[in-house]
């Protein structure tokens, strides 16, 4: 599932980002200084980060710049209330990739978390495939046997996840860290309820395999 992170320390703007974001689809972490999103940075892979510029342990832009000098490369939005042109080129100058001013509307900032997810995305292959089941990551299509699928996006980051691992066991861990956002309860059920959703969508043979005491594999038994 594409993931975002929102680090804003203003906790009722940061809410709003945080709620528009999901309801667009995207598995979302939120931090309201440096230090919290540097630590959740550097655990979990995210294909857009959302900087409000200034937060209370400093410059989000000198953060940035110092990731960037050490090779990464996660897109950045800075979204700040510095509407100088010297503060977006600056912005730019340290590692962003687009610049927003506060006050903004939401479906625009939307619009560019998805195109800079977008951007994220070309690092990946645009088709995963195994067997009869093709995914076209670029068009968020999933055809079984020539079949189009109908599936929620949570059960497309799921079979994502799994098909980039074909053949070899998955924790139900690793499902929840990579396609639900820190909302999800770990010891919940939620990872079993959706593979269900999911076999019975893919149909026969039978490709996803529960490895017991551990999560699932897809793949042939």
């Amino acid at each position: 599932m594409t993931r975002v992170m929102v680090v804003e320390d203003d906790g009722n703007l940061r809410l709003a980002l945080v709620t528009q974001l999901r309801a667009a689809g995207f598995a979302v972490d939120e931090a309201g200084d440096i230090a919290t999103a540097d630590r959740l940075l550097r655990g979990t892979h995210h294909d857009c980060v959302v900087f409000d510029r200034m937060l209370p342990d400093g410059d989000a832009i000198e953060y940035v710049h110092m990731r960037r000098q050490l090779g990464w490369r996660a897109p950045v939005l800075f979204l700040t209330a510095r509407d100088a042109l010297a503060d977006r080129v600056a912005g730019f100058e340290h590692g962003g990739d687009d610049y927003l001013v506060k006050p903004f509307v939401m479906a625009e900032l939307t619009e560019r978390v998805a195109n800079l997810c977008h951007r994220s995305a070309f690092d990946r292959p645009s088709v995963l495939q195994h067997e009869d089941l093709v995914m076209d990551c670029a068009r968020r299509e999933v055809r079984r046997a020539g079949v189009l699928l109908t599936l929620t996006n949570k059960e497309y980051a799921v079979l994502e996840y799994l098909l980039t691992r074909a053949g070899l066991p998955v924790q139900r861990a690793d499902l929840i860290e990579h396609c639900w956002d820190a909302q999800a309860d770990p010891m919940s059920n939620v990872v079993d309820v959706v593979v269900k959703r999911l076999r019975r969508k893919l149909k026969e043979p039978e490709l996803i395999h529960a490895v017991r005491g551990l999560g699932y594999r897809l793949g042939a038994r």
